[in-house]
């Protein structure tokens, strides 16, 4: 969970693409695909990675339910970035990659506080520390 450019992408492929299969809306395109690939990972018992910025419970809820049920341990992270950091890592970024700097502010706009009440098991705050490095800290 976080806004664009606070660090998901990057923190899953340094430290979870090797066991964790990622679902990304941004690659898949539509939530028809991204619920087949979704629902298919649950059947098939893969642990899996939920790349989208996530911002509300509701958005939170369409995982976590289904994740719950199929009888995996749901782990939350959440990217905390200051927004002008984030629009200064956006601005540095190249064609589709970059983002309507008005979107990021939209979703910094509408996000909750992740909580464990949604049903997480555990649940981190990560930050970009620079070159690669993060901060993670139980919540």
């Amino acid at each position: 969970m976080g806004i664009q450019a606070s660090g998901k992408s990057s923190y899953y492929l340094l430290n979870l693409a090797h066991g964790h299969l990622r679902i990304n809306l941004d690659m898949l395109r539509t939530l028809h695909c991204e619920k087949i690939i979704f629902e298919a990972g649950l059947a098939s018992k893969t642990k899996m990675a939920i790349d989208n910025t996530n911002p509300t419970l509701a958005d939170r809820a369409l995982y976590i339910a289904s994740t719950q049920a199929a009888g995996f341990e749901v782990v939350g992270y959440f990217f905390e970035t200051e927004l002008k950091d984030a629009l200064l890592r956006n601005h540095l970024r190249e064609g589709k990659a970059c983002i309507p700097e008005v979107k990021i502010r939209a979703t910094a706009q509408k996000f909750e506080p992740a909580h464990y009440t949604e049903g997480f098991d555990a649940l981190y705050k990560v930050r970009i520390l620079g070159q690669g490095e993060f901060s993670i800290s139980s919540i």
